[in-house]
């Protein structure tokens, strides 16, 4: 008998039939002015809309988390764009908002970033690779910061900015190992003042976590002239503003902070905007582009990077505070894969039923949902179905929902799009009219940098508390000094696992979190904690995907993923 070849999501994505963006744009209620066309299928819709909107009530906002990511895979993307379908196929008016991939990941471990299967964004060459040039907006702002600090110093340095405390790094869209470490500045007098570097990936970059933090251009702006790029001798912040950089920094952003709009495999229309990482940012696409959503639609699907221990609680004690955004439920994402992974089968044997090792994996799930509890929201786990799941295993994801009390449903979004989400798109809406909701972030900002830390760690990861390094601890003083205690903490972490230790998979206890390093994005309002062993610079691996990428003479991609 023949074996049926499966689609690649690409396959899937290019044979689709696109509707003209003007459709998409007239279906959302906008006009012309309100937007503009970056070719047939994609637009920018104008942020200035969203003040035209602001008397328009509110959709209910529908946030999309997981269990902590394995290499088996979990699918949070295909599920939010497969909800959303499946939220307009039972008659909701449902628009999704998602993150912008970069091509880092998407050339090294990756290879696409748009959903899958059935439940895709779509074109997903363009969103895949430059998209509208956001992230190049923002490499290059980022580094035309970089240009003028060396510049103000070659020139002077009429700031007394000390070359060793300069905290601006370069950044770039691309996993480069290479250049985590660099000396800049050589080659005589006339070629600048040589000091030691580094580069970011350019979502790492305050540019990114400021442009999806902003509610305006205005608001843009100023975040940008607060952001801190060095020190000087006397141990003071030094400011964009100081260096009068945020008119151009602004200028070089005016067009990546208008949302762009583009569609799914199934018509439905998606925001997708800004694409910090969950591990090293904050993680959670564009507050402009979840408001917009959530002014012309009724329901609103968005996701927030890796598992509900990094995205998910950055949404809900960052992005809700910064856009003054109310969600409403939150749907878990599970596969039988991921949780066989941390019940401790390898790789290699995730295709053979395990219910042993699924039954030890389900308690990364219940560390999960008692984080989202702890936030006072509704809750639905979503079982992302995958083809090789056996219905044993399946049901006995379910029958432990059951017996606990958790809300689940079997999702089938990427072989059967939004008609495999239906019974979810049902659950998720009975959730949110029928559930308890009391939200509140998980600290007040009053409290302590340390206490935050401390609650984060507690509270989300179950651990038992925080050292922090030495250096770690006189930042911290250098911090409330400058009066920076009274901002909300972004924990950069491993996604692995719920600890700093990417080997301790499941639920672990009793550990510890190693802060080594805290860095203040004032401009982005919130002060970064780096624990572990995570890097702000990721390297590709052995075997890039790019080596399956390629091009033919009509300009058709392939082997994107």
């Amino acid at each position: 008998m023949a074996v049926m070849k499966v689609k690649t999501d690409i396959e899937i994505a290019q044979q689709t039939e696109l509707k003209p963006i003007h459709v998409i744009a007239t279906k959302l209620g906008l006009k012309e002015s309100d937007w503009e066309p970056y070719g047939r299928y994609k637009a920018k819709v104008s942020a200035h809309t969203l003040k035209k909107l602001q008397d328009h009530a509110d959709g209910k906002v529908i946030l999309v988390t997981s269990i902590n990511p394995t290499p088996a895979g979990e699918g949070k993307s295909t599920v939010t764009v497969g909800l959303g379908q499946a939220l307009n196929r039972i008659g909701k008016k449902a628009i999704i908002a998602l993150r912008e991939p970069s091509l880092g990941p998407s050339m090294g471990m990756k290879g696409g970033a748009a959903g899958g299967g059935y439940s895709q964004v779509v074109p997903m060459e363009d969103i895949n690779l430059h998209f509208t040039g956001d992230l190049h907006a923002i490499t290059t702002a980022n580094n035309a910061l970089a240009a003028l600090i060396d510049n103000h110093i070659h020139q002077g340095n009429s700031l007394n900015i000390d070359p060793r405390r300069i905290v601006w790094k370069r950044v770039i869209d691309m996993n480069d190992r290479a250049l985590r470490h660099v000396v800049v500045g050589l080659g005589g007098q006339a070629n600048g003042v040589p000091r030691e570097g580094g580069f970011d990936i350019t979502v790492a970059s305050e540019v990114m976590a400021i442009l999806c933090l902003s509610n305006d251009i205005e608001d843009l702006k100023k975040r940008f002239s607060k952001m801190v790029v060095a020190y000087n001798y006397n141990k003071e912040p030094v400011t964009v503003r100081d260096l009068g950089a945020e008119g151009a920094l602004t200028l070089l952003m005016k067009d990546a902070i208008h949302p762009n709009l583009v569609q799914t495999i199934e018509n439905t229309p998606a925001f997708v905007h800004g694409g910090p990482f969950a591990n090293i940012a904050h993680g959670c696409n564009s507050v402009i582009a979840t408001k917009l959503a959530s002014k012309l639609g009724d329901y609103v699907v968005t996701e927030a990077g890796f598992g509900a221990d990094l995205g998910a609680e950055k949404f809900l004690n960052i992005k809700t505070r910064a856009g003054n955004i109310d969600p409403s439920a939150v749907v878990i994402v599970v596969t039988v894969r991921a949780l066989k992974m941390h019940g401790g089968l390898s790789r290699d044997n995730l295709k053979k039923e395990d219910l042993a090792a699924l039954k030890r994996g389900m308690s990364n799930v219940e560390k999960h949902v008692e984080t989202i509890k702890a936030f006072g929201l509704p809750y639905t786990v979503a079982i992302n179905h995958f083809i090789s799941d056996t219905d044993a295993e399946v049901d006995f994801i379910k029958g432990w929902c059951a017996d606990k009390g958790h809300p689940a449903e079997v999702a089938k979004v990427w072989e059967d799009g939004g008609a495999g989400g239906e019974a979810l798109a049902h659950k998720v809406v009975s959730v949110i009219e029928e559930g308890q909701k009391h939200f509140k972030p998980l600290y007040e900002l009053e409290a302590t940098i340390e206490e935050k830390i401390n609650a984060i760690v507690t509270k989300v990861y179950g651990g038992k508390g925080v050292f922090f390094s030495e250096k770690a601890k006189k930042q911290l003083a250098t911090f409330k000094q400058h009066g920076w205690g009274h901002l909300p903490v972004c924990m950069a972490k491993t996604q692995y696992s719920l600890s700093d230790n990417p080997a301790l998979i499941g639920r672990p206890n009793d550990f510890h979190i190693q802060v080594r390093e805290l860095k203040a994005s004032i401009g982005a309002g919130f002060i970064v904690a780096i624990t572990g062993n995570v890097m702000t610079m990721p390297g590709l691996p052995k075997r890039p995907a790019a080596h399956n990428m390629d091009v033919d003479p009509n300009g058709k991609a392939t082997g994107l993923f």
